[in-house]
């Protein structure tokens, strides 16, 4: 990709709008790239406070003072994604991609398996985690799996084999993720951010309860018009957790190497509104 382009001239399509996505476009954005993004009808969003998909439910939401509003139609989304604000657009199939041609394509579905990308989506396909072989199905990969490896573009082969066990944090490991006791509708009873004592009711499924494992903050629930398969919450082991709102150090992971895959790390185009600060770091709780 020439970097003669001013970076708003490259346009980046992101599929998904959950919290890893929304570290991806964080970044991007913040470079001064044009992005867009899609989503689900009902995206399963667990930290929907680090979520750029949850202007799905809300119309418009706000992650570290970016903004993102939900759009209807792929034109709306191409006006809106050279402005300050991110596009999500509800496109299950991700149809966009055939209208908008952008130069890069992201996949940061978090599926653990392929949902349809293909290398032929755009001149650049990356992809996050499991699920894709770089070279057949996207041009690299990024490692999504706590470790050594976190962050690695991997241009060649797979990223590592889906564990299905969160990784562990002052001890904890599965009791982090809410599961729910039955697929059903879920129905909250408490709040993103609400301090909880063991065995606390957080929600209901299918009128089956599910309680807090462990005194700390829920840090992350799906919406309430949600239908949740098999889990639906995070939960921290923290009295306070100050950086619900930020994007973890896990979310910002993946985006760095997206830039340097290109060689556009630490730079910044003058044409952004972000230039006067560039890419900015801050320090976050990791889960």
């Amino acid at each position: 990709m020439s970097q003669k382009l001013r970076f708003l001239d490259v346009l980046i399509l992101i599929k998904g709008a959950g919290d890893l996505a929304s570290g991806v476009a964080y970044r991007l954005k913040r470079s001064g790239f044009a992005v867009v993004m899609t989503e689900l009808p009902n995206p399963l969003l667990v930290r929907r406070a680090v979520c750029f998909g949850d202007a799905v439910y809300t119309g418009e939401t706000m992650v570290e003072g970016i903004s993102a509003r939900s759009v209807k139609t792929v034109a709306e989304a191409r006006q809106l994604a050279a402005s300050d604000v991110i596009p999500v657009l509800v496109d299950p199939q991700t149809t966009a991609v055939e209208v908008l041609k952008p130069q890069v394509v992201v996949d940061a579905v978090m599926a653990k398996t392929n949902t349809g990308t293909t290398i032929n989506h755009a001149p650049l396909v990356v992809a996050l985690g499991p699920g894709f072989i770089a070279g057949k199905d996207c041009h690299a990969i990024i490692e999504t799996n706590r470790g050594h490896n976190l962050g690695r573009v991997i241009n060649e082969g797979q990223a590592e084999t889906d564990t299905q066990t969160p990784g562990t944090v002052k001890g904890y490991t599965a009791d982090r993720v809410l599961r729910a006791p039955a697929a059903g509708q879920i129905i909250a009873v408490a709040k993103i951010g609400d301090p909880m004592s063991r065995g606390q009711l957080i929600a209901t499924v299918n009128g089956q309860e599910v309680r807090a494992p462990f005194p700390g903050v829920l840090r992350g629930l799906i919406h309430s018009s949600g239908f949740i398969p098999l889990w639906g919450g995070h939960f921290s082991h923290r009295a306070n957790l100050p950086s619900l709102r930020s994007l973890s150090k896990c979310d910002r992971a993946y985006p760095i190497q997206l830039c340097r895959r290109e060689g556009l790390d630490n730079q910044k185009d003058p044409s952004s509104r972000y230039s006067q600060t560039g890419p900015t770091f801050y320090p976050a709780w990791e889960l």
